[in-house]
């Protein structure tokens, strides 16, 4: 069996996702693009259970679902909060290092949506609790 062309381009296809990222970020370095994405999921897979958190995983490309599931300890899911407080939660990770807008989770799910099988992508967040489905909507916006 040959390899799947999901993994066959994995780092061309993060290298993309950066790029739209960064851009989106309106910052010169892919380090914030990372260190924004690496924020926002970790917010994000705190309000799932594993086998959520899983489920949604499998909708990312391969270096993107790497990123979501690095690191991770498993506790009992989070209230679902406000985008106040995703935001806060993503900012503060690596906080001294941390250069992520007040506008990165709308600007994480623009770049990630650029990134995915959108049909996929939205069945699994119809799965999800609502609120999940406002976490990656990608208008909401701070920016003036």
């Amino acid at each position: 069996m040959t390899r799947p062309m999901i993994y066959q381009h994995a780092t061309d296809d993060f290298e993309a996702y950066l790029l739209d990222a960064r851009d989106r970020l309106d910052t010169p370095s892919r380090n914030v693009a990372y260190t924004a994405t690496d924020g926002v999921f970790r917010a994000f897979r705190a309000r799932l259970d594993t086998q959520q958190a899983l489920d949604f995983a499998n909708t990312l490309p391969a270096v993107l679902r790497a990123i979501f599931v690095q690191d991770w300890v498993v506790t009992p899911p989070q209230p679902w909060g406000s985008r106040a407080e995703w935001t806060r939660e993503a900012k503060s990770l690596r906080q001294h290092h941390n250069f992520s807008p007040d506008t990165v989770v709308a600007d994480v799910a623009w770049a990630v949506r650029r990134h995915v099988e959108e049909g996929a992508f939205d069945a699994a967040l119809a799965r999800l609790p609502h609120q999940a489905r406002d976490f990656w909507d990608p208008t909401p916006t701070l920016r003036t």
